[in-house]
């Protein structure tokens, strides 16, 4: 058990039940990154005192060798900084399993050797193409069973690669596993700014009524990277931008903007929202793939002062490849709030700034007063979630300039986390872990949220088929991506907020 000597007795909230953590690929970097930090942050708050976590992996280890790569992990600057003897006592209390996930004898191990507590948590940090072996293996073993304590799964984007496998890969969750103890992760929706939406929206007597087609002009929602594929380009020819980052991240960060006042904080409350808006979402097919998308792939540029190679230069990518690195969409709700509203969606890797962030670009004054007969020359108020980095949120305003004329200038209102409440923010893994070991699936993906998210993209990537348009653009790495994009604003008056 993870007992910390340092919290003993302190008997602090959100603690959960006894249970086993076992994490099924524990030998990756998801795991050397993102879980194991996460844990030992909630070990040194004291939250997870019951919690055994055992790794579960082909590597030829044994719980010694696991305990000692873990005890190294923990001085990376990934963790959270604590004294030796804290890290030795956490470290001391993981456990090991050595098994290929084909083998049924190192699924009966963890039944055998970590019986108590009978509760277990089971975490996919592994390849989407070895999900339905482990699935399948904890069904007939007998460990996805609710008898004697809870037993949940926990699984790791991509669910699937279109509706079809999606739908395939959730009906074989299903038969191990009841709908309720399924979490299927996406690492934003534990991001404090993605949270916070909700509050600011339902929270504030001010947002909520101007949170309309009445005062909103467009959204736009960005997320950016400066990095390339890497050692990825084998994985990314099969998924590209629009599988790997625009039907789950982005999808879900258009709900929560969109979603109307649940009843209450419940998870299903909150869900049914979210399902109403990717329900909502006009189908972009056929021939509208041409006039509503934009496809790019970035080619060698500079980046942060470093040249790079173009993505057909990259490890493991075919040097004709047409897969996109850079999606962009103009979206449209069809429901009474956002009617005639475009959503624009932008996702890209080279890029010039690495930045997610939500913006609602309001409509300008009907009367320009101001404007000294420019019609450009008074901006229109935006709202920005800054989701990563810097976590936070700005309000755009026009001031007047300090003389005696009446020109004025854009001045901004910024809220930061890190200034705000003087603290550290909790990774988002960590608060998602935590959720899941207590039965709180609201920062989760629910299975019909899954399924909306996929029938939308999916109708996009058979009209890219389809039509063979739009053509893949390519775009300088260290641009702010392809000019096409420009085309989806529609009004000559927006602009892309800038990289």
């Amino acid at each position: 058990m993870l007992e910390n000597p340092l919290m003993a007795g302190l008997g602090l909230p959100r603690e959960p039940r006894p249970l086993t953590l076992v994490i099924f690929g524990a030998s990756g970097d998801l795991t050397r990154r993102k879980l194991v930090p996460a844990l030992f942050s909630l070990y040194l708050k004291g939250s997870i005192p019951g919690v055994r976590v055992v790794g579960f992996a082909r590597r030829d280890w044994d719980t010694q060798k696991f305990r000692a790569l873990v005890r190294g992990w923990l001085d990376s600057d990934d963790t959270p900084s604590a004294s030796a003897e804290v890290k030795d006592a956490f470290a001391s209390g993981v456990g090991f399993i050595k098994s290929s996930f084909e083998e049924a004898a190192g699924f009966g191990q963890i039944a055998t050797d970590f019986a108590r507590p009978a509760n277990r948590v089971f975490y996919l940090a592994t390849p989407p193409d070895s999900y339905h072996t482990i699935v399948e293996q904890l069904r007939t073993s007998g460990l996805s069973s609710q008898n004697g304590g809870f037993s949940r799964i926990i699984v790791e984007k991509p669910i699937g690669r279109d509706l079809q496998s999606a739908r395939a890969l959730n009906e074989q969750i299903a038969r191990a596993f009841p709908e309720e103890q399924i979490y299927r992760i996406d690492h934003y929706l534990g991001k404090e700014t993605v949270q916070n939406i909700m509050v600011m929206r339902f929270g504030n007597g001010i947002f909520e009524p101007v949170w309309n087609n009445r005062y909103v002009d467009h959204v736009q929602i960005t997320m950016a990277e400066t990095l390339g594929v890497g050692t990825r380009g084998g994985y990314y020819e099969t998924a590209g931008a629009v599988r790997d980052m625009m039907q789950n991240h982005m999808l879900q960060l258009l709900s929560l903007v969109a979603m109307e006042p649940p009843v209450d904080l419940d998870a299903n409350s909150i869900h049914e929202e979210k399902v109403k808006v990717l329900k909502s979402i006009a189908p972009i097919a056929g021939q509208r793939v041409a006039t509503e998308t934009v496809r790019g792939q970035y080619e060698k540029g500079i980046v942060e002062g470093v040249e790079v190679p173009g993505y057909r230069q990259e490890t493991g990518v075919d040097p004709e490849s047409t897969t996109e690195t850079f999606a962009a969409l103009r979206v449209y709700l069809e429901s009474w709030r956002w009617a005639g509203v475009p959503f624009l969606l932008r996702t890209g890797k080279r890029l010039s700034r690495r930045t997610t962030e939500i913006t609602l670009h309001f409509k300008r004054p009907p009367l320009l007063l101001f404007a000294e007969r420019k019609p450009g020359a008074t901006p229109p108020n935006e709202l920005t979630f800054r989701i990563q980095p810097q976590e936070g949120i700005t309000i755009g305003f026009n001031s007047k300039i300090p003389g005696p004329t009446t020109e004025m200038r854009t001045v901004n209102m910024d809220f930061s986390y890190g200034s705000a409440f003087g603290e550290e923010l909790p990774e988002a893994y960590e608060r998602l872990l935590l959720d899941a070991m207590l039965g709180d699936s609201t920062l989760y993906m629910r299975k019909d949220e899954v399924d909306s998210a996929w029938r939308f993209i999916t109708e996009i990537i058979n009209g890219w088929k389809e039509s063979g348009r739009p053509a893949v653009s390519p775009y300088r790495a260290g641009s702010s991506g392809p000019d096409a994009a420009a085309a989806l604003l529609g009004d000559p008056g927006r602009r892309w907020r800038r990289l």
